[in-house]
């Protein structure tokens, strides 16, 4: 049986838990995570009280290390994806029939892997993936290598993508061991997902009927809070049958084998958080490999926390405070969230209200509350956190909590993140601070890793038109170095 423990009332609010990263964290103008949803700072601030330490504005030295045909192209691809109607069409275009000729599939696809494809991620291959974050690490910059599967349910294909994240693991290996900060899973590339949706139903329905017994569950943390989202699971679910019960070991297994490889490698893994219909699931798999594999200091699994949702602060709250009391070190990434099309049109479909906070300010305050709670875990001697946020506020408030908490800048357990070919603005400020940064690098053949963009372009659509940042300050840079170069 698992351990369990007593919730405490929701945090009515947050900073009961925590010091707060700045007062001013429900004036954020911008959004998002490791992902699509996030929107840098459409200008460019020149005199911030918090910035003495993240200068985020003198091109010169933030593009540094970047060649002029690198910084070219990157603005031409920004350029081109803050271009609406353009995204519109190229969505469209991957949505349709055309994809079906193999005349035009192989044009289109000719265009999108020398445009895009090539811009946001690290190659076909794990040898093209690591001469990128090769190619990176020598801008001072580190990579969370991503093999870009998700979302099967099919056994067999679980199979050969647990083989492609071993491959990973290898490859994070093989680099140097300041080159790669994490390797990513996606839970639902190697367990079905009509498994993963049966557990969290039944997950959730013991949440509502503690005296509901789930025989093959492991020792955990708490996965809910008081105000988690139960509405997917609205009658008592069947057990689950022998098969599934064998099915999910076999799952749990595939990531036990994960968590050794990347123990041998002494690279960290951080399982990435996907939607509430089978996160439940995702978390208890997490956590259960978390309580073999994270001991003493030994930090080898963290999980994501997507603080958009309205239950978040109080969920990490409760599975730390669990780890804290079992001695086991916990890690999170925190970002803002990835789904919040899909979750309201679900919640309102079946008559609840939507699990994202109702305002993109009650986002920001989550995203900084839980950021200020792992500062101050981190300080006191606990835990590991990844800020993977494009938003510029977050990250000088985050900078400037550090600074005040005297953790140094070199730790191992505090590291910022933001996607490749995002945010290098963000990235390098963060960098040239002294602050270790990671870019998020998904990898593998262009028609396994374009559903995993495409959702990303319809989730996310108003992200990258707010790119201004970086567009504005490779604008600039390139126009110094024109100058520079005639005068």
């Amino acid at each position: 049986m698992a351990i369990r423990f007593l919730q405490p009332k929701l945090l009515h609010n947050a900073r009961s838990f925590t010091r707060p990263l700045s007062s001013a964290s429900s004036s954020l103008t911008s959004v998002s995570p490791l992902n699509f949803a996030e929107k840098p700072d459409p200008t460019i601030e020149k005199h911030d009280p918090c910035s003495s330490t993240l200068n985020t504005h003198d091109h010169q030295k933030l593009f540094r290390t970047i060649s002029s045909a690198k910084l070219l192209r990157s603005l031409l691809n920004l350029n081109i994806a803050a271009v609406g109607p353009v995204v519109d069409l190229g969505l469209w275009v991957m949505n349709s029939r055309l994809m079906d000729i193999d005349i035009s599939r192989e044009i289109i696809t000719g265009l999108v892997r020398h445009t895009f494809y090539e811009h946001f991620c690290a190659g076909e291959s794990a040898a093209e993936a690591e001469r990128c974050i090769e190619k990176i690490n020598e801008t001072g910059l580190r990579g969370m290598l991503f093999y870009s599967v998700e979302h099967t349910d099919d056994k067999n294909e679980c199979d050969k993508n647990l083989r492609g994240f071993l491959q990973t693991a290898e490859s994070a290996k093989s680099l140097d061991p300041s080159a790669v900060s994490f390797v990513v899973l996606k839970v639902s590339a190697i367990c079905r997902m009509s498994l993963l949706k049966r557990v969290s139903d039944l997950l959730r329905w013991q949440q509502k009927d503690s005296s509901f017994n789930l025989p093959w569950k492991l020792h955990d943390f708490p996965i809910f809070a008081d105000n988690s989202p139960l509405y997917h699971t609205l009658e008592k679910p069947e057990p689950l049958t022998q098969e599934e019960e064998n099915e999910l070991q076999q799952s749990y297994e595939r990531i036990i084998k994960l968590c050794r490889a990347c123990e041998e490698g002494n690279i960290p893994l951080v399982v990435d958080a996907e939607d509430t219909a089978v996160q439940p699931a995702i978390d208890y798999l997490t956590y259960a490999s978390a309580l073999t594999y994270n001991k003493g200091d030994n930090l080898i699994v963290s999980n994501t926390i997507q603080t958009y949702l309205k239950d978040a602060k109080e969920r990490l709250f409760l599975a730390t405070e669990a780890a804290r009391k079992m001695g086991i070190p916990m890690g999170y990434k925190l970002v803002r969230g990835a789904y919040m099309s899909s979750e309201s049109k679900i919640a309102s479909s079946l008559g609840f209200e939507s699990p994202i906070h109702n305002s993109i300010e009650e986002t920001h305050a989550c995203f900084n509350d839980c950021a200020s709670f792992m500062l101050d875990k981190i300080a006191d001697g606990s835990g590991g956190v990844v800020l993977a946020t494009h938003n510029v506020k977050s990250g000088q408030m985050a900078v400037a909590k550090a600074r005040d908490l005297g953790i140094d800048k070199r730790n191992s357990r505090v590291e910022f993140a933001q996607l490749y070919g995002m945010s290098d603005a963000l990235s390098f400020g963060l960098r040239n601070a002294g602050f270790k940064v990671s870019k998020y690098m998904p990898y593998g053949p262009i028609d396994t890793v374009m559903p995993y963009l495409l959702r990303r372009a319809e989730e996310n659509r108003g992200f990258l038109p707010a790119s201004s940042l970086d567009r504005q300050l490779m604008s600039k840079e390139l126009k110094r170095r024109l100058t520079a170069s005639i005068f």
